[in-house]
């Protein structure tokens, strides 16, 4: 499907859900993309990194199982190597573009370890900009670090109002937001603690949704998956995080959004495809769409693979392909375990989650 043959906000939130279909989060700022481009001995300008994501949705048979992609800034004002506006080039290739609308974090002030997204100031003006240059949805992320007392009161009020406004403004503008609370995967708590701060996360977000007047039918949740900490000595089997992100998801996220699209968070590849595929597999009521959105776990084997080295190129298409083709079945709960290789993504520098972009 195409921009041209949608015309209403709840067609786009459909396609970019449609099944066995996922959403390419190709978002990564100049200076997060720089840093992964330098472990690998990659020369980071404008055009390598044009060349980067242009390679990604350019990769045959990827329109099977992507259905949007999320574009920086950079990228979606950029022309593909044959001049055609990247935003063109996806919809050519059947790919919903989409756009990042925030302006990163900062220190909250008045709670230590703790951060607030900016970008409200002007968003309007660059909403309406960016539809223009074709993009039919838009993304804005906070995150929430977890510890004992922590995301804070004042920090989940604080970042749950700028998602509310923020997704407000971008259906003012005729484009579907994507609303993207994520509980960080960073330190050593357990998935039991991941699962309180994720709920009360979701409670307060949907409530300074509905409170900005935001049609819930007309947006996308982008929430973190409940897993453990990264650090905590006691991880979780894939089971075990299928059952707890399906009760939070039940318990705080009402039935008239369309979707839910997963961000990895820092997970490994094959392990985001296979929570997926568990999460799609188990039992039990199920009123959204479950599927993806995923940055490293679609990109890591391709980046590894490609290098910046035009000879590369057919290798990383197939590298990513692969992913994509893992996610979209996981999509629908037909991931088969001997899809899985996962080598090349395990070789490749690996950048924490942290405060950086996903």
């Amino acid at each position: 499907m195409t921009s041209e043959s949608i015309t209403n906000l709840a067609q786009t939130a459909a396609a970019l859900l449609s099944p066995g279909k996922g959403i390419l989060a190709a978002d990564e700022t100049g200076s997060t993309l720089t840093k992964r481009f330098e472990a690998l001995e990659i020369a980071s300008t404008a055009a390598s990194r044009r060349d980067y994501r242009e390679m990604l949705v350019t990769t045959p048979g990827a329109g099977e199982f992507i259905s949007g992609a999320i574009l920086q800034d950079e990228t979606i004002h950029q022309h593909s190597s044959a001049g055609a506006l990247i935003t063109a080039l996806c919809d050519q290739l059947g790919i919903l573009p989409g756009i990042k609308v925030d302006a990163g974090t900062t220190p909250l002030a008045g709670h230590r370890g703790e951060r607030v997204t900016e970008g409200l100031d002007g968003l309007a003006d660059r909403l309406a900009e960016y539809r223009r240059l074709g993009a039919r949805f838009a993304k804005w992320r906070a995150v929430f670090a977890v510890s004992d007392t922590l995301p804070s009161a004042g920090c989940v009020a604080a970042n749950a109002m700028a998602l509310a406004r923020y997704a407000a403004l971008c259906q003012e503008q005729e484009l579907v937001p994507i609303v993207e609370p994520e509980v960080l995967m960073d330190g050593p708590h357990t998935i039991e603690r991941c699962e309180e701060a994720t709920g009360r996360v979701l409670h307060a977000v949907f409530e300074a949704l509905l409170e900005q007047g935001v049609r819930l039918e007309e947006m996308l949740l982008k929430p973190n998956m409940v897993v453990p900490g990264d650090d905590c000595p006691r991880q979780a089997d894939v089971g075990t995080v299928a059952a707890a992100t399906l009760r939070c998801l039940r318990r705080h996220v009402p039935a008239a959004v369309p979707g839910v699209v997963f961000l990895s968070g820092g997970q490994r590849d094959v392990d985001a495809t296979r929570h997926l595929d568990a999460i799609n597999r188990a039992g039990g009521p199920k009123p959204w769409r479950l599927s993806f959105s995923y940055g490293r776990a679609l990109q890591d084997a391709a980046l590894a693979t490609w290098r910046g080295r035009p000879e590369n190129l057919a290798s990383a298409r197939s590298a990513f392909y692969r992913r994509a083709r893992c996610n979209g079945l996981a999509a629908l709960g037909r991931y088969d375990e001997r899809e899985a290789d996962g080598h090349a993504a395990d070789t490749a520098p690996h950048v924490p989650a942290g405060w950086q972009d996903d």
